[in-house]
């Protein structure tokens, strides 16, 4: 309430000075004011109170409920109800400051005012601002480097493996999965193609600044990574020095925020299958199609299966373990499996400390059907247990010590030799010559183990049997532990900060496999009148009712890590500074290392730095190196030195781009250049070039000597020559690009890369067997290049507050070629095709087939192929070099490189109140596969990888459509000439099973519903949302026999479509 007496204590005038004023005042013809007075006036209408209602919205129209309504500078406030409304007594010049967590903080004038909607904007993480570089975060802007990251969000699937949703989300990372077995199913990734012919051809991969296997990626759960980074040029990855050259991969985990504890978790269950299964023919025309395969090859010889055996088989009321039919895929495995994740995280903390807690629990089953025969599951199921915790400690206002660990925890049973072997077992199993396993007949009433099916000898392959005859489990352990601790040095000058890193790493593993050898039995007599026969027992003496019991490898791993880190950055007017020195060294040791060399200690350390220069946020410079020392080589060999340099020019920020910056409001050109390295040029034994390895007890070089030469002594051999002048890998990287905005929603990304690998290690070709040498030669004399383009994409608007939209995509191109190859002079032999030069590092060698030959006279009247017995219906080469004969000198390169040289991905992602749907599509182009003509060739035996079964393999479907015969003599059919037997001439390599790798696939697809917040503010929730989504979901491929991706490899363990239901829970 005003009065006088307020005034005169808010105006500091004495009573008789007012008198006099207020007496002026009424004796002018004018109003007159002093400027004191007014001013005064305006502070009593500024300090009437009123009342202020407003509504509170997120940015989808949705009320925010529980927000805090403050007057700013002062305590107190309000809370908004259920519908995000308030009421609050406001002064005309205050402002109000509303809070809400996850929101930003929105500071509102309320002069003028007595009601408005506010709408708050979700709170953007600091990593939006800032790209997560080598050992520290840049500023978006200022970042030189060809850097591409991805959200989090991006890449959370159904699949519980990190490693299979990289494939076309990011440009320059080129990704593909060649198996869907849980605990096998990494993808091969790449990054900008593979760059060497070397023996290390991945990137290194860092978690948390801890260098980590794929292994320990695929582990890695995307709720909670803060920043996924992939440093692809010099400039980005220098400071890695001999550990960059082939690019680096950068995740970080999230960590406390300040305010009151989050909770999220969420819980999903998926269904998964095959993307593709073979189709395989029936088994009538298996055993038609294996007597012509006798016939057509011999005329002479014995059909396995006579027109009796079909007709029984035939016959509606047959015994189907006399004439049995066994689809070994549909007995075996089964069409779906269930899968189930659980993820919880909490988040909080105040000013002194803060905390990230996540746990993580996934158990992934196999497609194997469990036998009641059995008392144990041998399918497939892998248990993973992931937890992580991460403490922020301020000690004091510049002191900051982090420490986090991060613990996984692997449990494995299946089959002993895993569900890859079984899925080749099933597909190279006769269906009718046995059955799974056989009724008991009189004899063997009672019997306390199952009587499986076989053929004399007991050593055809029964893969229903292997499969149920026992189990494997496994045990992995990886624990990571790490402690940092930062000190701001601003007291001494501004913007300088040292911090010291320590970690290491624990990691374990075990398996046993419980098994028991089948009993084996065949049909010994059977009486069709009375539909009874008699077993006879195959391996009576070898079989065993009990699981026996053997140890796998036990493995033990620790690594070390210690970093010491300066940095620098500050900003003098229009000048930003930065520079950064980092020390760091690593150690690791392996337990069960198998040998004297592989026992010892490994170790590297190094030290790189960076300096940065930017000018009026327009132009930016920047150096970068890496020093490094890698135990594997000589002392003069020992240190490598790799700098780089680049520069950048943020056009948009001149003060000629104003007219146009409304269109285009960003354009940055930039260019990097450096030289990086890579030690990782042998295996694990190969740790001392410079030393010689000597083989104490070679059985190839020993004596045998006495009377009756009885008595043998090992000898002494030579396993690798020393070398003082081996060294590292270099590879000298140029990048160009650019990035544009435009209209404040479209943000495109473009490089142009170019690669040159010098210094690769290669066994020398050219010793002159005159020197008597008994281990090959190596010398650092191989040379590669590589170039493309990436390109990304992105495209984020508003329509309003309830409808959104996102495209995204990304496209890359990257090729290779051999530049020096220790090869023969093939040019001067007249052969210049056989050179590797100019091809790429994945170019496959084969022979050129024209066609099927169609009769004697067609093979009479061509090139003889040296390749053994040929007849009509087998391929036919084409002879390169013209000397009338098919041999090595006709090999050339064919098709594409076995690597995709095109990647790409894109997809939309849209909202409408509060629903959400994105689709995301991905594919890869030029590449090819080659079909293994000699694992698929139906009735043959071929290699096998494990046990010495006799294989007979099955029809598929595409073989029986089309063949070679003598009715059907179609010279471009699929299958040549049927045989029982591999006919060397027609497995060759050749572009005959040559396919194009091409495909393109609905990569995911989810749609979500997230409930409105007055809903669920009433149980106490911030976040509720129901979700389903998949993975693999549809193909588009010209190759249809199994999925195109998984290449050659089609007979394994097939990629797996996901579909999975989840809901979401926050509070």
């Amino acid at each position: 309430m005003f009065t006088m007496t307020n005034f005169a204590k808010r105006g500091r005038l004495s009573i008789s000075w007012r008198a006099c004023i207020l007496l002026v005042g009424l004796c002018c013809p004018f109003p007159v004011v002093s400027s004191y007075a007014t001013d005064s006036i305006t502070e009593i209408q500024q300090n009437k109170t009123k009342k202020f209602r407003g509504n509170v919205l997120d940015e989808a129209g949705a009320p925010v409920t529980g927000a805090t309504v403050q007057i700013q500078g002062k305590a107190g406030g309000v809370i908004t109800d259920i519908d995000g409304n308030f009421t609050i007594e406001v002064g005309e010049s205050d402002v109000l400051q509303i809070t809400f967590i996850g929101l930003e903080t929105q500071l509102v004038p309320v002069r003028g005012k007595a009601s408005m909607k506010i709408v708050m904007k979700e709170l953007r993480d600091e990593l939006e601002e800032v790209t997560v570089v080598a050992f520290a975060k840049q500023k978006k802007e200022s970042v030189i480097g060809s850097i591409q990251t991805v959200k989090p969000a991006e890449l959370k699937t159904p699949s519980s493996n990190l490693t299979t949703s990289l494939a076309g989300r990011m440009a320059g990372v080129i990704a593909y999965q060649r198996s869907g077995e849980p605990g096998k199913d990494n993808a091969n990734f790449f990054i900008r193609g593979v760059t060497t012919f070397g023996y290390k051809k991945d990137p290194l991969i860092l978690l948390d600044n801890v260098e980590v296997s794929s292994d320990d990626l695929a582990r890695v759960q995307p709720d909670d990574i803060a920043s996924f980074s992939v440093l692809k040029d010099a400039t980005s990855t220098a400071l890695y020095g001999a550990r960059g050259a082939n690019g680096v991969i950068l995740v970080t985990t999230k960590e406390g925020k300040e305010g009151k504890a989050q909770v999220s978790v969420r819980v999903e269950n998926s269904f998964s299958a095959p993307t593709k299964m073979i189709d395989i023919a029936d088994p009538i025309s298996y055993m038609r199609l294996n007597n012509e395969a006798v016939l057509t090859r011999d005329p002479q010889g014995v059909i396995p299966y006579p027109e009796s055996k079909i007709a029984n088989t035939m016959a509606p009321n047959r015994n189907p373990y006399v004439y049995p039919t066994v689809d070994w895929m549909k007995e075996m495995f089964k069409d779906y499996t269930v899968n189930q994740r659980v993820n919880f995280n909490v988040r909080g903390g105040g000013s002194v400390a803060t905390y990230y807690l996540a746990g993580t629990f996934s158990n992934d089953t196999g497609l194997l059907k469990n036998d009641g025969l059995n008392n144990f599951n041998s399918n497939i199921s892998l248990k993973k247990y992931n937890i992580l915790s991460t403490f922020n400690i301020h000690l004091t206002k510049t002191t900051e010590v982090k420490v986090r660990f991060q613990a996984d925890f692997d449990d494995y049973r299946g089959p002993v030799d895993g569900g890859n072997i079984l899925f080749d077992h099933a597909i190279h199993a006769s269906p009718v010559d046995f059955p799974k396993y056989y009724l008991p007949d009189l004899q063997n009433q009672g019997v306390g183990h199952p009587l499986f099916g076989n053929m004399e000898g007991a050593n055809h392959i029964n893969p229903y049997a292997i499969m149920t005859s026992g189990y494997k489990d496994y045990s992995r352990t990886n624990i990571s532990a790490q402690a940092e601790i930062e000190q701001n040095l601003d007291f001494i000058t501004e913007g300088l900060t040292v911090q010291g890193h320590f970690s290491t790493v624990r990691r374990s593993y075990f398996d046993v496999s419980r098994s028991y050898t089948p009993y084996y039995y065949k049909i010994g007599f059977y009486d069709k009148e009375s539909d009874n026969y008699v077993l006879q027992a195959l391996n009576p003496d070898s079989g065993t009712e009990y699981l026996g019991y053997s140890e796998g490898p036990k493995d033990v791993y620790t690594q070390i890590y210690m970093q010491a880190k300066a940095n620098y950055v500050r900003k003098f007017g229009l000048h930003d500074v930065g520079a950064l020195l980092v020390y760091q060294r690593k150690e690791e040791l392996l337990g069960n290392a198998g040998s004297v060399i592989k026992s010892l200690p490994k170790r590297n350390q190094g030290i790189s730095g960076r300096m940065s220069y930017g000018y009026d946020s327009r132009y930016f410079v920047e150096f970068n190196f890496g020093y490094n020392g890698s135990e594997r080589f000589a002392q003069n060999e020992r240190y490598g030195f790799f700098p780089s340099i680049g520069g950048a020019w943020m056009l948009s920020n001149e003060a000629f781009w104003r007219p146009i910056e409304k269109v285009a409001n960003k354009l940055k050109l930039k260019v990097t250049y450096g030289l990086v390295g890579n030690d990782a040029i042998g295996s694990d034994s190969d740790r001392f070039f410079y030393l010689s390895n000597m083989n104490m007890n070679s059985s190839g070089r020993g004596q045998v000597f006495g009377t009756n030469w009885g008595n043998y002594k090992d000898g002494i051999s030579t396993v690798r020559y020393p070398n003082e002048f081996i060294t590292w890998e270099v590879a000298k990287k140029l990048n160009i690009g650019f990035e544009l905005g435009l209209f404040n929603s479209l943000d495109v990304q473009f490089d142009y890369f170019r690669e040159d690998r010098s210094k690769i290690l290669m066994d020398r070709s050219f010793i002159p067997t005159t020197m008597g040498l008994e281990a090959s030669v190596r010398a650092n004399v191989g040379e590669a290049a590589s170039h493309g383009v990436d390109l990304s994409v992105n495209y984020n608007h508003w329509f309003n507050n309830k409808i959104w939209l996102q495209g995204y995509g990304n496209f890359t191109y990257a090729t290779s070629e051999f530049k020096v190859a220790d090869e023969p002079d093939y040019a001067a032999a007249g052969l210049p095709w056989r050179s590797r030069v100019g091809y790429s590092l994945s170019q496959q060698w084969g022979y050129i087939a024209e066609r099927l030959f169609v009769d004697e006279a067609d093979i009479a009247n061509s090139p003889v192929q040296s390749f053994g017995t040929y007849l009509p219906g087998d391929i036919k080469y084409k002879d390169i070099n013209k000397d009338g004969k098919i041999s090595d000198a006709d090999l050339v390169p064919i098709g594409y490189p076995t690597t995709p040289e095109i990647t790409y991905g894109f997809g939309l992602s849209m909202g409408f109140k509060n629903w959400d749907i994105s689709c995301f599509f991905q594919g890869s182009a030029r590449s090819s596969f080659f079909i293994d003509s000699e694992q698929i060739a139906p009735f043959n035996n071929p290699p096998s990888t494990t046990g010495s079964y006799t294989r007979k393999t099955a029809l598929f479907q595409a073989i029986a459509d089309s063949y070679w015969s003598e009715e059907h003599r179609d010279i471009y059919a699929f299958w040549p000439r049927l045989s029982t037997e591999s006919i060397k001439n027609n497995t060759q390599v050749s572009t005959w099973w040559m396919r194009d790798g091409s495909f393109m696939r609905l990569k995911s697809l989810e749609l979500g519903y997230s409930f409105p917040q007055q809903m669920i503010k009433k149980i106490h929730l911030t976040k509720l949302r129901l979700y389903a989504n998949g993975t693999n979901l549809l193909t588009f491929s010209k190759f249809k026999l199994w999925d195109p991706e998984m290449g050659g490899l089609g007979v394994g363990y097939p990629n797996q479509r996901v579909i999975n239901l989840g809901i979401q829970v926050d509070f």
